[in-house]
């Protein structure tokens, strides 16, 4: 499936950040602390109303059951997205001007999804910092052609593929977080759960400790319900509905920044502005776009001013779009159709022959 965008201008643009800030509505940079929770307490009722849903469900004829159960996991790993979505904006400090605030609710909420917040939220902060650099962005970073591993010569091909996006999808977000596999390339072993990573900077090391209680703590009290409840009910309620979250979290973050017409660029090539332009709006429809806050649609504006809270980045979008003109990229394609066309398109990374820079790289996908 060819790509039937228009690949993103590489040089450097006409406009500035002060010229885009100037351009967006002041309100939108307002941050209301009862906004944000109203949004906090609406997710975690739909997970106790989802939850508790399930409670009629043996009442249900035996063919219904078996529906309703993949319904429920669907749509409570699509709330489990957004309340990721909610301690994400926590880490920017989008959620309120209360830092204390901002870091106590997030590492709340995703130690609750067995993700590490403070270890996230420092990685995180730094690939806002180096989007789109080969050497210095922290996930999804593609290898150059030269670095490409033999075997994945044999995997360029459709059960391949197949096989990639399974593993991805299931199991990738744990194997970043672990053993930080997708993100960027260490001089020795950098894991999420570990406060002496190369990571982090020794003032950050402390949290790390902290992050890592958090998930223990989740791991230990789903241990004493498993025990409680049962593991297969366990795994019914909260590991499926997990499960779909991860796969959705990949899905966002793999889509942003993995597409066929977006740049990457070497250190000589690189700047922050060209860097933050290399991601991509993606539409999920209105219902998901909904139930993510909008990380989905309006994910340029939040590379460029992450600060902005999700309510008003749509707004901000809208705004700064005539300003950005073939800078600004988005695609409508379904979301499992651009899961096909990244995985088979973007292989690798590499210049364009006789271009006249070879800083520049694009996805490819011929060996």
């Amino acid at each position: 499936m060819a790509s039937k965008q228009k690949r993103v201008p590489h040089t450097k643009p006409p406009f500035t950040l002060a010229d885009l800030k100037k351009a967006i509505p002041p309100h939108c940079f307002e941050r209301s602390l009862l906004r944000s929770l109203v949004y906090v307490v609406c997710d975690l009722s739909a997970v106790f109303f989802l939850y508790y849903s399930t409670k009629f469900f043996p009442l249900l004829p035996s063919p219904l059951q078996y529906i309703a159960w993949p319904v429920y996991w669907f749509l409570q790993g699509c709330v489990f997205t957004g309340i990721w979505m909610i301690a994400h904006e926590c880490g920017h400090h989008g959620f309120s001007k209360y830092t204390w605030l901002n870091d106590t609710l997030g590492l709340v909420l995703h130690s609750a999804l067995l993700i590490p917040y403070f270890s996230w939220k420092y990685s995180h902060r730094r690939h806002h910092s180096n989007t789109g650099s080969l050497e210095h962005d922290e996930l999804f970073v593609p290898k150059v052609k030269s670095k490409v591993p033999w075997f994945s010569k044999y995997m360029n091909n459709p059960p391949g593929r197949v096989l990639r996006l399974a593993t991805t999808l299931v199991i990738g977000l744990p194997l970043y977080y672990i053993f930080n596999v997708s993100g960027r390339e260490y001089e020795r072993f950098a894991s999420h759960f570990d406060p002496n990573s190369p990571i982090y900077s020794d003032q950050e090391r402390i949290n790390i400790y902290i992050s890592d209680v958090g998930v223990f703590a989740t791991l230990y009290l789903l241990y004493k319900i498993g025990l409680a409840q049962g593991f297969v009910w366990l795994m019914l309620v909260y590991g499926m509905p997990y499960l779909v979250h991860n796969a959705l979290v990949v899905t966002i973050v793999y889509l942003h920044h993995t597409h066929p017409d977006l740049p990457h660029y070497d250190s000589t090539e690189w700047d922050w502005l060209r860097g933050a332009l290399s991601t991509v709006d993606r539409d999920y429809g209105f219902f998901l776009n909904t139930l993510f806050h909008n990380i989905t649609d309006a994910h340029v504006v939040h590379h460029l001013i992450s600060t902005i809270p999700h309510y008003h980045a749509v707004e901000a979008t809208k705004a700064i779009k005539p300003i950005l003109g073939d800078y600004y990229q988005t695609d409508s394609t379904p979301f499992h159709k651009a899961l096909w066309r990244s995985i088979t398109e973007c292989v690798y990374v590499d210049p364009d022959e006789n271009a006249p820079s070879k800083g520049v790289y694009w996805y490819k996908n011929k060996f």
